[in-house]
C-alpha cells in the first residue's frame, strides 16, 4: 500500500506469517462461523460511530489518509467517526489486526486492504455491498473495468477501490544518468538495463541500482518484472495461474541474480524501502525498481519530476500496466452497516479518489476524473491505466495469488535468494508454490 506500511523486514513478515498460520488452523470457515455474509442490514446501522481501520500511519499514506478523513468529515459532519491506524509500520500488521478482530467478532465498520485473491483470507466474513454501494452510486459505470473484476470476490462485491499503484516502474536520478551518459529511453530490455548498470558503475561514483532487501518481497517483485520483461504477459499469466514455464522462471532468476550480485549496495540486506529510496534522492544510486508509491517520497522531499528524478516503464514492459489496488472492505454484520455503505460510496466518489491519490502517489480508478486535477506524473499514470491493453495483476501485493501462494513464493526467495542466490532451488520452490 505504501512505502511505509506494507514493506517490512523479514522478522516482521515471519511474525505475521505465524499469526496467519495460527488463524489458518482454525480456517476461513472459523471466521465464517462467527459471521454470516450478507447485505449487512441490522437495527441501528445508521447510528453509532463508524470505525475505519487502516495501516497508513506515516509517510505518503498518512498524508493521503488524513486528507481523505478530512474530506469525509467535511462532507458528512453529522457522522461520528473513529479512524483507527493499526499499530506498526506494516501491511502485515494491518492484516494481523483485521484477522484477529474478525476471528473474535470485534467488528469495525470498514478496513483498508488489497482486494483480488488477497480477500481469500476473509472468506465468509464479508458484506456484499453490490446493491447499496456499487449500483446505488453508479460505480460499475465509472470504475475501471479490471478494478470491478478485482473487487468481485466469491460472487459478491465486498470492497470499493480507493487507488492503484503501478508496479512495473524504473525510477532514476536524472543527474546520475546524465553523468553516466545513459539515455533512459534506450532501456528496452533486461540486457540493455544491465549494460546501463555497467556504464553507471564505470562512469560515476553511484551504485547502479538501489534495492531494499530487509525482507524477500522486493526480490520477488523484481523477479516478477523481469519474468514479464523477458517472457511476456502470457508467461507471467501462466505463472500466476499455476502453469509455470520452468525455462522462463530460470532465465528471470539468472538475470535477477546478476543484478543482485553485481549492481546493488553492499548493505542492501539491511536497507528499508525508505533508506533504499533515499539513495535516489541524494544521488548515490542511479535507479530503483518499485511501485509508484515512491512518488510520494519524492514529492515530500521537494524533488521535481524530470528535473531531479525521472521514470520509465520497467525495461521490456512498455505498454503494460502491472496492476496493484488499495481498497476499503466491508465486514459482514458489523455494528454500523449503513454508515459503512455511506463511507464506501464516498470512497468511490471523484472527490475521494482525487483527494487520496494526489497525496498518495497512486492513481484514481474512476474513468471520469479530470487529469488536470492530478500532478503531472500522476496524469501520465492515469492516462496509462486508462489506455493499457494488458493489466497483469501484481504477485507481491495480493491481487494475483492467494495468501497461501504468496507466502510460499516469498519463502522461496527468503530461503534461496537473499544471498547466495540459488537459481535452481528457487525455481523449483516457485514452481511448487504456484502449482499447489
Amino acid at each position: 500500500m505504501s512505502t511505509d506500511i506494507d514493506h517490512v523486514d523479514d522478522r516482521d513478515r515471519r511474525r505475521y506469517l505465524k499469526t496467519l498460520a495460527a488463524l489458518g488452523a482454525v480456517g476461513t470457515t472459523g471466521i465464517a462461523g462467527c459471521l454470516d455474509e450478507g447485505s449487512g442490514s441490522n437495527d441501528g446501522g445508521g447510528s453509532g460511530t463508524l470505525e475505519v481501520v487502516h495501516g497508513w500511519n506515516s509517510g505518503d499514506g498518512q498524508a493521503a489518509m488524513n486528507a481523505l478523513k478530512k474530506a469525509f468529515n467535511e462532507e458528512y459532519p453529522d457522522i461520528s467517526t473513529d479512524y483507527n491506524g493499526a499499530g506498526g509500520d506494516a501491511n502485515s500488521n494491518l492484516n494481523t489486526v483485521i484477522a484477529n478482530r474478525l476471528q473474535n467478532n470485534d467488528l469495525m465498520g470498514s478496513f483498508a486492504n488489497w482486494p483480488g485473491k488477497h480477500l481469500e483470507r476473509y472468506k465468509g466474513a464479508l458484506m456484499n455491498v453490490e446493491k447499496d454501494v456499487w449500483k446505488e452510486a453508479g460505480l460499475k459505470d465509472t470504475i475501471h473495468e479490471a478494478t470491478v473484476e478485482q473487487c468481485t470476490f466469491n460472487d459478491k462485491m465486498p470492497a470499493v477501490p480507493i487507488g492503484s499503484h503501478r508496479m512495473n516502474n524504473l525510477f532514476y536520478n536524472v543527474q546520475v544518468f546524465e553523468e553516466a551518459g545513459v539515455d533512459p529511453e534506450s532501456l528496452d530490455s533486461i540486457d540493455a538495463l544491465i549494460s546501463a548498470f555497467e556504464t553507471i558503475g564505470q562512469n560515476t561514483d553511484a551504485v547502479p541500482m538501489t534495492q531494499a532487501m530487509s525482507g524477500p518481497w522486493t526480490n520477488l517483485q523484481l523477479f516478477a518484472q523481469i519474468l514479464l520483461s523477458q517472457s511476456g504477459v502470457e508467461a507471467y499469466t501462466n505463472f500466476i495461474e499455476g502453469n509455470p514455464d520452468g525455462n522462463a522462471i530460470r532465465s528471470a532468476l539468472k538475470a535477477t541474480k546478476n543484478i543482485l550480485q553485481n549492481h546493488i549496495p553492499d548493505n542492501a540486506s539491511t536497507l528499508s524501502m525508505t533508506e533504499a529510496n533515499e539513495k535516489i534522492i541524494n544521488g548515490t544510486a542511479g535507479c530503483v525498481h518499485q511501485g509508484n508509491w515512491l512518488y510520494g517520497a519524492y514529492r515530500r522531499n521537494d524533488q521535481e519530476y524530470q528535473t531531479d528524478w525521472g521514470w520509465i516503464p520497467f525495461p521490456g514492459t512498455e505498454g503494460v500496466y502491472v496492476f496493484h489496488l488499495d481498497s476499503f472492505v466491508a465486514p459482514a454484520n458489523n455494528p454500523t452497516p449503513e454508515l459503512t455503505k455511506q463511507w464506501l460510496r464516498f470512497v468511490g466518489s471523484k472527490k475521494a479518489q482525487i483527494t487520496f491519490n494526489k497525496n498518495k502517489g497512486s492513481v484514481p480508478l474512476r474513468t471520469d476524473v479530470d487529469p488536470s486535477k492530478l500532478p503531472k506524473y500522476l496524469q501520465q499514470m492515469y492516462e496509462d491505466l486508462r489506455s493499457a491493453k494488458q493489466l497483469p495483476p501484481t504477485i507481491a501485493h495480493g491481487l494475483a495469488v492467494t495468501p497461501q501462494t504468496l507466502t510460499a513464493c516469498e519463502e522461496a526467495f527468503r530461503v534461496n535468494f537473499m544471498g547466495p542466490y540459488k537459481v535452481e532451488a528457487a525455481a523449483s520452490d516457485l514452481e511448487s508454490a504456484v502449482s499447489n
